[in-house]
């Protein structure tokens, strides 16, 4: 008997992939899953666009994050909210400045 065997395929979306996995490590299923089904359902809170596929809704601003080393080198630090994101800062000192302000 043959029996079909399927390669498996690559995500379509790798960057995107890898970025999200990490962001489940790092705040946890519960937040990244409501993000991204907000974001499919209309709400600006995940969208993403790479190799010509998109998936959720795009702020009203365009700002955008593009992904690249500042991205990738983030730690996500004990207490980070993803407020460091897109600053020219790292993330601990990130934290460290925003203690400082209060």
């Amino acid at each position: 008997m043959d029996v079909r065997v399927r390669k498996p395929q690559s995500h379509p979306m790798r960057e995107i992939a890898d970025f999200v996995l990490s962001l489940r490590d790092a705040f946890g299923d519960e937040v990244i899953d409501r993000a991204i089904r907000e974001g499919k359902s209309g709400e600006p809170s995940f969208y993403a666009c790479e190799n010509g596929r998109s998936v959720g809704t795009a702020a009203p601003s365009r700002l955008s994050w593009r992904v690249d080393d500042a991205i990738r080198d983030r730690h996500f630090c004990d207490g980070c909210d993803g407020s460091c994101v897109a600053q020219v800062v790292s993330c601990s000192a990130w934290l460290r400045s925003n203690r400082k302000e209060r």
